[in-house]
């Protein structure tokens, strides 16, 4: 069987070819792709190449299939797993494999035969021997490949904690009914988090603040969650603009009542933000320091008497487990949340290369992939312009006009009847 795939020969080069797929193994599956998203991991392997930790130093004449938050349709068992899995079943995979004594090794950055960017891939047996192949129930595919972003900020709720003075047990997770504020909050992982935060059948904080610079990020958020539903499901919610405040801290405190707060989130890596997480932080508080900086040497200061005295605490997170992983597509499936909030754009297989080379120029957030198509890398806010001489984008604007201005299961299933399709035997420049 043939597949398409972009695969990655060293730094910068980015192919999308054809290639044959080899017969599988008993410990192997064959599996279909239908979505991937794009991350930034994958710019950060595209321009190292052999450079980057998980990408093999034989990539030029061994390259990788790149991607990894891809989800299907399991094609063909073989028979040592044919006891646990099943044609036709929908699947994810948590790619944070750690295998022994290849601890970096991941599919979307190691493996010549399975990653998200393909539309046919070969499941090692690694993936099953270490349970990292998982089964889907829902209905889009999108909605499970969206999950392993999801999956990170399930992490960083369940590995916040909080202690009882003068104990030595940590209480894992965020303070259940009490205060939190997500700084830098309005952007697609911080909309995320709220959506969590507020349907998640974890943990739910009583009062929720979320801080931005930028108004129209803001605006955004509070049409997705407003604060009269938040209200609803218990959550006193609170959207703030901090961009011209003279005094951020007390301007957020006071949002709490004049109090500091028990969990604090910074969503973006810069060192003012961390800084001005120290200082929001109350008694017990733990501030979690989830955004990822590229400076090997970034470095901000936080208030050390309060650590003392004040029991302040931080933690960073940078992934989901598998257990995150897996709630977080349950989590999608039973519809508690909603992962099209992180989407922006959506393309085919054909704009995946040059969307991955220039990621960090294109705003917005999650770049949505169809591999089995061709179509640009759009933005959804642009369907409706692109849809006056289109009726293709027309009808998608009218789909998603209906969620909300959101990707949705419906506008799924239109792009999978109705876009062009990348042939089997096509030949790819």
């Amino acid at each position: 069987m043939k597949t398409l795939a972009l695969r990655l020969y060293g730094e910068n080069d980015l192919r999308l070819e054809q290639f044959k797929l080899n017969e599988i193994t008993d410990d192997e599956i064959l599996a279909d792709i239908v979505t991937n998203s794009i991350c930034m991991s994958d710019y950060k392997a595209a321009i190292q190449g052999g450079k980057h930790k998980r990408v093999p130093d034989d990539v030029a004449t061994n390259p990788i299939i790149l991607g990894h938050e891809f989800c299907g349709q399991l094609l063909k068992v073989g028979k040592n797993w044919q006891h646990k899995f099943k044609v036709g079943q929908k699947y994810g995979v948590q790619p944070q494999l750690n295998i022994p004594g290849r601890e970096h090794w991941a599919p979307g950055y190691s493996f010549p035969y399975i990653g998200g960017h393909a539309t046919r891939i070969i499941i090692p047996k690694e993936v099953m021997e270490l349970d990292c192949l998982l089964t889907y129930d829902g209905d889009a595919y999108y909605k499970s490949s969206i999950s392993e972003p999801v999956s990170c900020i399930v992490g960083a709720f369940r590995c916040s904690y909080h202690f009882d003075p003068g104990q030595y047990v940590h209480h894992m997770g965020i303070k259940d009914k009490g205060s939190m504020v997500v700084l830098a909050g309005a952007g697609p992982m911080g909309v995320s988090a709220i959506d969590l935060a507020l349907h998640g059948p974890e943990h739910r904080p009583a009062r929720l603040v979320i801080t931005d610079i930028d108004q129209a990020r803001l605006e955004r958020a509070a049409e997705i969650f407003s604060v009269e539903h938040a209200k609803e499901c218990g959550v006193e919610l609170h959207y703030l603009n901090t961009a011209k405040v003279a005094n951020p801290v007390e301007f957020i405190k006071a949002a709490n009542q004049g109090q500091g707060y028990n969990d604090v989130m910074v969503f973006a890596p810069v060192p003012a933000l961390i800084e001005q997480g120290s200082a929001l932080l109350g008694y017990n508080g733990c501030m979690n320091f989830f955004a990822g900086p590229s400076e090997q040497d970034f470095m901000a200061s936080i208030n050390f008497y309060d650590v003392h005295y004040m029991g302040h605490h931080i933690v960073g997170s940078s992934g989901g487990n598998t257990k995150d992983l897996q709630d977080s597509m349950n989590y999608a499936a039973q519809g508690l949340i909603n992962p099209s909030v992180m989407i922006t754009h959506v393309g085919g297989i054909d704009s995946v290369a040059a969307t991955t080379l220039d990621l960090p120029k294109i705003p917005g957030g999650k770049k949505l992939v169809y591999t089995h198509i061709s179509m640009p890398m759009t933005a959804i806010d642009d369907f409706e312009q692109l849809g006056k001489n289109d009726k293709y984008f027309a009808d998608l604007h009218q789909i998603c006009k209906q969620s909300n201005g959101m990707w949705c299961t419906e506008a799924e299933l239109y792009v999978l009847a109705n876009a062009p399709r990348m042939e089997a035997d096509a030949v790819i420049g």
